[in-house]
């Protein structure tokens, strides 16, 4: 994060833009209209009726609303950048927690026990202690899997399809090339089903975990290819031709000069592919894998209880995320303090 070094007023402690904050804010909400919901009920001794109270019930409150959002950011204006930071996102996560409860959930079912039959035998029965615990002990292992071993091989597959973009070979060149072109051009879940029913075609049978990892890593390897081509080349070409002077192999010259080097400005990219690939592992779903949106899908169907489950793995694909994202700051930091 960068500090302004430069000392002056903030935005928000002018009159004048202060002023103009607060006329947008109040012009947004009258505009929404937010008389008919839980704000018109508690002004309701004010306004009276809320579905009655017309244009002087909008304005009121719109007018409160804006007060208490303006007045919000006014106070946390003068606490310090973390303090703010912290502040910011505790009100936003209650808000997420508000919009998720008005959707009349019943928060018990995800922790309701359930049985499924053995697929050995019907009589056989295998105990669950809740939904949210099968998600968490199969779906969860299975999309760390997936995820984990698909960034693996599409790591491998840049650094080949880097080198491939980078040499004066023209038949390897074309390859790499194509490959990303390719794969990147086309959807990923168009990709899923191209392997793992196109392949079957050809005499190759395949299982749905392996069709989704190699989906995954062939997508996500094209894009990586760029990230590490860019990497690479952002490096001056003259230790390049310094180190051929020296009579270095280009093996030798890759993995002691020039990849030690372009890794500070490949981990954040690579770490954003890894996020993302994270969450379109999700898509592997679609060929019955047990991962956590297949059983998202599957246990709230039981019961038509969809939105709680469904919530339930936003919520575990958001915690993964938020791990993944400090690893990577982590990483990004330790780079940063050897350059």
């Amino acid at each position: 994060m960068f500090v302004d070094t430069v000392i002056e007023d903030k935005a928000l402690h002018k009159p004048v833009f202060l002023l103009c904050l607060s006329l947008t804010v109040l012009a947004i909400f009258f505009a929404f209209n937010f008389t008919n919901t839980i704000f018109g009920e508690f002004l309701s001794p004010v306004i009276g009726n809320p579905k009655e109270s017309g244009f002087f019930g909008r304005l009121a409150v719109s007018f409160v609303l804006t007060i208490l959002f303006v007045g919000n950011l006014l106070l946390i204006s003068f606490a310090r950048l973390k303090i703010q930071i912290l502040i910011v996102w505790i009100e936003l996560f209650f808000l997420f927690l508000a919009f998720a409860y008005s959707f009349d959930l019943e928060i018990s079912y995800i922790f309701k026990n359930d049985f499924i039959c053995s697929t050995e035998s019907a009589r056989e029965k295998l105990c669950i202690p809740s939904k949210i615990g099968l998600m968490i002990s199969k779906g969860l292992f299975t999309t760390i899997y997936i995820s984990a071993v698909s960034i693996a091989i599409a790591t491998a597959i840049a650094i080949v399809g880097a080198i491939a973009k980078l040499s004066n070979n023209g038949f390897a060149y074309a390859i790499a090339s194509f490959y990303t072109s390719l794969f990147r051009g086309l959807p990923l879940l168009l990709q899923i089903y191209l392997i793992y029913m196109g392949l079957p075609q050809l005499g190759f049978m395949i299982d749905a975990i392996p069709s989704g990892i190699a989906a995954l890593s062939l997508c996500y390897g094209a894009y990586m290819t760029e990230i590490f081509r860019a990497g690479i080349q952002s490096i001056p070409k003259g230790q390049w031709e310094a180190s051929r002077a020296l009579g270095f192999k280009f093996g030798l010259i890759l993995r002691k000069i020039i990849l030690p080097q372009s890794i500070p400005i490949i981990v954040p990219p690579t770490g954003n592919q890894f996020i993302a690939m994270l969450k379109d592992s999700s898509l592997v779903s679609v060929l019955g894998i047990w991962e956590i949106m297949f059983l998202a899908k599957k246990l709230g169907a039981k019961d038509y209880n969809h939105l709680e489950m469904l919530l339930t793995a936003a919520m575990i694909y958001w915690t993964l995320t938020i791990i993944l994202e400090m690893i990577q700051a982590r990483i990004e930091r330790k780079y940063q303090q050897k350059t």
